[in-house]
């Protein structure tokens, strides 16, 4: 599978300029994800791959072939809409051949494909239907299915479970996935659900105002958020960010917030020498809290007043007030009863797992 690359990528629309000086390299077999909040340009980028847009400047490379002036039909490359794109008078197999009909290929290979298709995404019975009679996860299959028997090199996926039900959205996470890893095929997923981007992806690619903040691993970009913007929008519940200052001495740092609390984070690995005194933001993760008596590691202690809790079944999550702000930390369902609204409690935090980030650039430090 060929390598994708995007070099020094600018879009206009008339005097607004979407992307601007863009470089972006997916390699062979990647799931990457372009993932960031609406009109962060992340559609834009994917409809440039596709041919759907024509670039300002800059030019898009699909292995060692320039395709920036080609035609969608002539980039080796096939697409799934969020709208599945089905066609209504046609049955399963009728929408499954359709996109296969100018391509020269012999009768036999077309239905050799179908068939391998249709077994692979497990639409052999429905064959004969007509999209009406199917539920969104079969039309979507389908429309996967009119990508598959193209067999490209690179598969692009427009937001393409956004209309499912929240069950129907995680079989089909599951589907994709599993598609991928199965046929090692390249595939450029446009989300804005995070997600579907920490399950599926093996690159993500954080958009926001055109520009991509963060390009990494899942784990790459949750463990260890490059600016703020990521890490408000990586997790869920967000991440805690609480301004704080920062206070060396004698090889010991730590955070100290307004409240006087004391954070020790003098095993964090700073990008840069760390300045005492110096303006930071603390990023704490809900899930890295917990009562001291469940905690070995502790970097410090915080005294907290439970303003209320939410539970959703296996997960709980308890909303504290912390110098005026609400602090929300993850904790057991079955231990939401140390947690009553108006009541203080004490609070524990990892040592070793919070994130810092200068306050005058909002980069991680």
């Amino acid at each position: 599978m060929p390598q994708v690359s995007f070099e020094h990528i600018v879009k206009s629309f008339g005097s607004v300029t979407v992307l601007n000086d863009l470089d972006l390299k997916i390699e062979d077999g990647d799931f990457l994800v372009l993932l960031g909040p609406s009109g962060c340009g992340k559609t834009t980028l994917l409809n440039l791959l596709a041919g759907l847009l024509e670039v300002t400047d800059g030019r898009i490379m699909i292995g060692d072939r320039d395709v920036t002036e080609l035609e969608p039909k002539d980039r080796g490359l096939a697409m799934v809409f969020q709208s599945y794109a089905l066609y209504p008078t046609k049955t399963v197999h009728g929408n499954l051949k359709f996109g296969l009909s100018a391509s020269k290929l012999p009768a036999d290979e077309i239905e050799k494909r179908i068939a391998w298709a249709a077994k692979l995404l497990q639409i052999e019975p429905l064959l004969n239907r007509k999209p009406a009679q199917l539920s969104g996860g079969q039309r979507q299959r389908v429309a996967i299915g009119r990508a598959l028997v193209k067999n490209v090199d690179v598969f692009l996926f427009d937001e393409p479970l956004s209309n499912l039900d929240a069950k129907l959205r995680t079989e089909m996470r599951l589907e994709i996935k599993k598609l991928h890893d199965a046929l090692k095929h390249t595939i450029v997923y446009v989300t804005h659900d995070q997600i579907e981007a920490m399950t599926m992806a093996t690159r993500i690619a954080i958009m926001d105002g055109g520009v991509i903040q963060q390009f990494g691993t899942p784990d790459e970009v949750y463990e260890k958020p490059a600016n703020l913007f990521v890490a408000g929008f990586i997790g869920s519940p967000a991440m805690n960010l609480r301004k704080a200052r920062l206070a060396v001495t004698r090889g010991k740092s730590e955070a100290v917030f307004a409240s006087g609390v004391r954070l020790d984070i003098s095993d964090y690995a700073y990008i840069s020498e760390p300045q005492d005194g110096a303006e930071i933001i603390v990023g704490l993760r809900p899930e890295h809290f917990g009562l001291p008596d469940e905690l070995s590691d502790l970097a410090g202690l915080f005294r907290l007043k439970v303003q209320y809790t939410e539970r959703t079944g296996s997960d709980a999550t308890a909303y504290m007030e912390f110098e005026n702000e609400l602090l929300a930390l993850r904790v057991a369902p079955d231990r939401t009863d140390r947690f009553k609204p108006g009541e203080t409690v004490e609070i524990g935090f990892r040592r070793n797992k919070a994130n810092l980030f200068d306050a005058r650039t909002g980069r991680r430090m």
